[in-house]
């Protein structure tokens, strides 16, 4: 499997970020770690492994990089201005800079110019963050895969609400889109999965507030529950990035 790492400055954390990336073509795949997770953990927890065959198929090439969660979501003791204003930083960070370096690397790998869309990729927190992007910026990302998630900004930041944390907060914002935001059927038009188990440590009840909003907005998403037995745990993610990746990959 062809690997790089590289170091990214950001303008907007005003720091050098760690990348990973897997894959020498295809469509670019934005991973993000679990709750306080770092750059190599898509290849620490195995998650490469699992994902394997389409990368050294030329079927996707994956950027793993870091989390603030240690400064925004889980600093449950900080200041939450602060707090969200560092996790805002970070979305600035991959919408305004990270974008741009992804797409010129895959046009690169690939030969020839890349026009498409980011297919953004999380588990747990990660799947939150996935989500998060994917809401906001459909015109960046344009596939979503999203497992065992939590959908709104409670999760981290209690009942603190200011416009910031408005504005990461899918269950929030969604809940309040137009019917005629145009946003939807660009959505309709793209392709996203969101899926929780019933089992040990998983919480449904987050993904079905989100599933209630997007079937009364008209948005089409799969949203899929496993059973009972489908725990909070990455054997059952490696079955469930198996499963929908197929079909996320297929153009």
């Amino acid at each position: 499997m062809e690997k790089e790492y590289v170091r990214y400055y950001s303008h907007c954390l005003e720091r050098e970020m760690e990348i990973n990336i897997y894959g020498h073509g295809g469509r670019p795949v934005l991973y993000i770690p679990c709750q306080e997770g770092r750059f190599y953990d898509f290849e620490n927890f195995k998650m490469a492994d699992v994902c394997s065959d389409w990368i050294n198929g030329g079927r996707m090439i994956v950027f793993s990089i870091d989390t603030v969660d240690g400064e925004s979501w889980t600093d449950y003791n900080g200041d939450p201005r602060w707090r969200i204003h560092q996790y805002e930083q970070w979305i600035r960070f991959i919408t305004d800079e990270l974008s741009g370096f992804i797409w010129e690397v895959v046009s690169q790998k690939n030969g020839f110019p890349y026009e498409g869309g980011i297919l953004v990729f999380g588990c747990s927190l990660g799947a939150a963050h996935a989500a998060n992007l994917y809401f906001r910026r459909p015109d960046i990302f344009d596939r979503l895969l999203a497992l065992s998630g939590v959908y709104t900004a409670s999760y981290g930041f209690g009942t603190y609400m200011d416009e910031l944390v408005y504005q990461n907060s899918p269950v929030d914002y969604m809940y309040n889109l137009p019917a005629d935001h145009p946003y939807i059927p660009l959505f309709n038009s793209q392709k996203s999965v969101i899926c929780t188990g019933q089992g040990p440590w998983e919480y449904p009840e987050y993904t079905r507030d989100i599933d209630r909003i997007l079937k009364d907005k008209g948005i089409h998403t799969w949203v899929d529950y496993w059973g009972y037995d489908c725990c909070h745990d990455w054997d059952w993610w490696y079955k469930q990035v198996v499963y929908f990746l197929p079909y996320l990959l297929d153009d």
